[in-house]
Order: structure tokens, then C-alpha cells, then sequence
């Protein structure tokens, strides 16, 4: 009996042996849980471009928008957790659920792997707008209650929260001050205030960074714990004493499904340490107006702190009781 139960572990040892070496043989999938165009995909596809040097394998992006983001998120919880499906986690992962009771994934049911960027939003107007300041946007929501609009992917998705949490520190009802349009994905976002179809928003700067630099948008305040390089002269929303507002912050990170090998995680983990300090990497985040943050937190740690403010923010302004 000992002899077959040494035979067994040796065989066990072998193949977690194998597997790690082997580790990735195909292609990887790395789900974008948003639609093309926004600060996900853009960061989705900087990484894939980045990272299949270092892995040895092609990283396929694939956009698979729905509910917020959680469609494409369930999909990968769901997925065999064989390290060839992955997921761009964004803050809706730990947002979602924390504003839904119904949410389909619980902020904790993935294998954290690594944060990837810090991704601060942009307070903007069209270029045509009578509003220089954020001071002059607040007195005209002020002056004509939910008759000034704004473009968000929902009203408790990360681009609602940051013209709400605003409202909220203006002590402006965040729910009727200002009218939210909806529209899918940051390209819509973007497209919508360029049409004129809104009056402001406030998105990942990603999606609104060649707009300002071509000048068909101007910038009024960066929801960021610092200035952008890009935008030093836009201030931020801590700086000008919006205490909520200048919490809210978006962010990627690398989720797998849960129950992820060891190896897999190891594998990745020497990845992104890779990836860290690769120029490419670094330069697109620069272009996205992102700051890479591999390395910087513990990706657990931090979802949960995440998922724990929103909460607080969705009790606060009565999406929850």
C-alpha cells in the first residue's frame, strides 16, 4: 500500500511538474468585459501586446460587453481554471456587486492575479461650453434643477459615481440634480458629448484624452489622487475639497477564474513583473493618461477596500436600504 501511494504522489508530482512547464501551450484569451474603444479595451490591448513576449504566447482580446461589465466577468468565474481564459478586471468588479444585491459574481469569487493601472477620470465639457470651471458647471445644475445632462454607462456604474459623488459634495440630490443619458462603452461616452447630446461628463481619461488634445473638449477637474502629467494645470477633485469626489478612481487589474494553479498564478505573476518595466507597457499608459500600478497593492485587499466604499456610496445616495 505504501508503495502504491508513493507511486501516486511521484505521478501527481510529475504532472504538476509537466503542467508547469508546459504552461501556456495556446493562445490566452484575456476577456474585456466592456465594449471596444473605452479605458478597458485600451488597457486590455496594451497588455496583451506587452505581455505575450514574456508568456510566449498570443494573448487574444476579446470584447464581451453586458450588465455593467459582469456579463463577460461571470463568464470567466465560470471558465475551466486552466489559466487560458483571463479576465481585465475593472472597478465594476468590485462596484457592481457592491451596488447590486442581485449581482450575478460577488466581488471576491476570482483568482486576483495583479492590479494593473490606476485610470483617473476627467470632469469635461465640449469645447462650445459657456462652463471654464467646475465652480460654473455646479451653478448651472444648481440654477436649473435636471435640466443639465451627462453621459454614463449606468447610473451606479464608476462614470455615474463620479458626477453623483460630485452632486453629493455640492449637496446637490445626486439623483436629480442632473439628468444621466445612458450609452455603452467609453467611445458612445465620448461620441455623445461631441454630438452635443449632453452637457458634460466625467470618464475614464483614456477616452477623452485625444479630444482634449485636439481641443474638441476642455477638461475641468481630473478625479485623481494627483494632477495628470498630461494636464498639469487641470486640478483634481481633493485639491478643490470635493471629499467624495476625490475618492472615486478607476482601475484595471488581471482576474482569473477561481481555483487558478499555483503555476499559473506563478507564471503570470513573472509576467507582470516583466511587464512592470516594459517601455511599451509604460508609454501606452502615459498615452491613456494611466498610471501603472503592477506590483503597487494587494490586488484582494484592494478590491475588497473598493467594494466597501461603494457600498457606502450606494447606501448613502438610496440605491440601497
Amino acid at each position: 500500500m505504501k508503495f502504491t501511494l508513493s507511486l501516486a504522489a511521484a505521478s501527481i508530482l510529475v504532472a504538476s511538474t509537466a503542467y508547469a512547464q508546459s504552461y501556456p501551450s495556446e493562445p490566452v484569451t484575456l476577456v474585456v468585459p466592456y465594449g471596444p474603444g473605452g479605458a478597458s479595451d485600451l488597457a486590455g490591448r496594451a497588455l496583451a501586446e506587452s505581455a505575450r513576449e514574456y508568456l510566449g504566447q498570443p494573448v487574444t482580446v476579446v470584447n464581451q460587453a453586458g450588465a455593467g461589465g459582469m456579463t463577460g466577468a461571470r463568464d470567466v468565474t465560470q471558465a475551466d481554471p486552466d489559466g487560458y481564459t483571463l479576465l481585465l478586471a475593472r472597478v465594476g468588479m468590485a462596484l457592481s456587486p457592491a451596488v447590486n444585491e442581485n449581482s450575478s459574481v460577488d466581488w471576491d469569487e476570482y483568482t486576483f492575479i495583479s492590479p494593473l493601472e490606476a485610470t483617473p477620470m476627467i470632469l469635461a465639457v465640449a469645447d462650445d461650453s459657456p462652463y471654464e470651471s467646475v465652480g460654473g458647471l455646479l451653478e448651472g445644475i444648481e440654477n436649473d434643477p435636471g435640466a443639465m445632462s451627462y453621459a454614463a454607462s449606468g447610473a451606479t456604474a464608476i462614470d455615474g459615481f463620479t458626477v453623483q459623488s460630485l452632486l453629493a459634495d455640492a449637496e446637490m440630490d445626486p439623483l436629480t440634480a442632473a439628468t444621466l443619458i445612458p450609452y455603452r462603452g467609453g467611445g458612445e461616452l465620448a461620441t455623445a458629448l461631441l454630438g452635443g447630446h449632453v452637457d458634460f461628463l466625467a470618464i475614464a481619461a483614456a477616452s477623452l484624452m485625444p479630444h482634449i488634445e485636439s481641443g474638441d473638449m476642455r477638461p475641468l477637474m481630473v478625479f485623481s489622487p494627483e494632477r495628470m502629467k498630461t494636464l498639469p494645470e487641470v486640478p483634481t477633485a481633493e485639491e478643490l475639497g470635493y471629499e467624495l469626489a476625490g475618492q472615486v478612481i478607476g482601475w484595471s487589474a488581471l482576474y482569473g477564474p477561481p481555483g487558478l494553479p499555483e503555476e499559473v498564478i506563478n507564471t503570470w505573476t513573472e509576467v507582470m513583473e516583466q511587464v512592470a518595466e516594459d517601455e511599451m507597457w509604460l508609454s501606452r499608459a502615459d498615452d491613456r493618461g494611466s498610471l501603472s500600478t503592477i506590483g503597487s497593492v494587494d490586488m484582494e485587499t484592494y478590491a475588497q477596500e473598493q467594494y466597501e466604499f461603494y457600498r457606502t456610496l450606494a447606501e448613502q445616495f438610496g440605491y440601497l436600504e
